[in-house]
């Protein structure tokens, strides 16, 4: 991949509560690749998030926090100025909250634009680029303007660099599954990561020990940490972690959310349960059962503790079953989509 020189790519996304964290760390592996190759990066966020933001400094990232996000009209007014500095940066916008009307704003201030999508849920695309890393993405249809270039499938999934250093490690299949992963978002505001916790104590299998993974906005740490205190084997509770990938490979069974940390699963081959936490992760965490990369626990809300006692016995107990998930969900991901996505920009740019 040619050199950036220090090219500008100004990113906009935000993280909280009800949106959860996926967006902003999709941005984040993007611009650590942007980074990696030479270019610059600024995030302009209303992300109130401490650890979230602190992750960006880790980084050297350029930070511009915007009091009130879009459809405020004050989140335009802010990003048109940073904008206006520098005239041949792209942008890159990932949220639901962001319109076909913020889109054509970015057209016509000049500027590049990649937009990270899902769902095709808009009426129009305006973007230069539209990126929908998801298995179902070539099945949707887009209204958008002729000169739109489409990055659609796994070839494009974003992971961030700490996991791209585990790409030939292999994962050892025990006969019987004894640590459990729960990661079940950055907001979680339904709690149901509490439930899970809760089936956990109803599991009968010798040394079971789990890590519960939280993030800095989720509201209910303070009942899960009570949780975890009184549970009658090992659960620790890891709060915005940043150790990720070794969490990952620790774990004989996940259960997730099937946002953003699906792909990291599947990078890392993790036999995964997967609970659908938003609507916008149906069709994902579908696919991902149809294709045999793990399984699919359906609507968060129709799932009860005792369902998920069985679902995670299930498959603690099956090592053919585990084995097969790794195997075929390694296989699906090289860590090259964020390098792929930056190549097509530079194309663009010179068409």
């Amino acid at each position: 991949m040619d050199k950036l020189n220090g090219e500008k790519l100004i990113l906009r996304a935000d993280a909280g509560t009800r949106i959860g964290s996926g967006h902003l760390m999709r941005c984040l592996a993007l611009a650590q690749a942007w980074k990696d190759a030479g270019g610059e990066a600024t995030f302009i966020t209303a992300c109130q998030g401490e650890g979230l933001l602190q992750r960006l400094r880790d980084e050297g990232f350029d930070i511009k926090l915007l009091p009130s996000a879009y459809p405020d009209k004050a989140d335009w007014n802010f990003i048109r100025d940073i904008l206006a500095g520098h005239p041949t940066a792209w942008v890159v916008m990932d949220g639901y909250h962001f319109d076909e009307v913020y889109q054509r704003l970015v057209k016509e201030a000049g500027h590049r634009l990649l937009v990270i999508d899902d769902n095709a849920h808009l009426k129009h695309y305006y973007a230069d680029i539209v990126l929908n890393q998801n298995l179902h993405a070539e099945q949707l249809h887009y209204v958008c303007e002729p000169y739109i270039h489409f990055l659609m499938g796994a070839d494009y999934v974003l992971l961030r660099r700490e996991f791209l250093a585990w790409r030939e490690w292999h994962r050892e299949i025990p006969e019987v599954a004894r640590r459990v992963l729960v990661t079940l978002g950055g907001g979680d505001p339904e709690n149901n990561t509490l439930k899970v916790m809760q089936a956990l104590q109803d599991m009968a299998l010798p040394d079971l020990e789990a890590n519960v993974v939280i993030g800095a906005s989720n509201p209910h740490a303070s009942a899960l940490e009570q949780i975890a205190e009184q549970s009658h084997f090992t659960i620790h509770l890891i709060r915005d972690a940043v150790n990720m990938p070794e969490l990952i490979a620790w774990a004989d069974v996940v259960v997730s959310g099937g946002g953003t940390t699906a792909w990291e699963l599947l990078f890392m081959g993790a036999p995964s349960l997967f609970m659908i936490v938003a609507d916008n992760q149906r069709h994902t965490t579908e696919d991902i059962e149809n294709q045999g990369f793990g399984k699919n626990l359906g609507l968060a809300q129709n799932i009860t503790a005792g369902s998920l006692t069985v679902a995670i016995t299930s498959l603690a107990k099956d090592s053919n079953l585990r084995a097969s998930i790794s195997r075929k969900s390694r296989q699906l991901l090289d860590g090259q989509g964020a390098q792929r996505v930056i190549s097509s920009m530079k194309k663009i740019e010179n068409r």
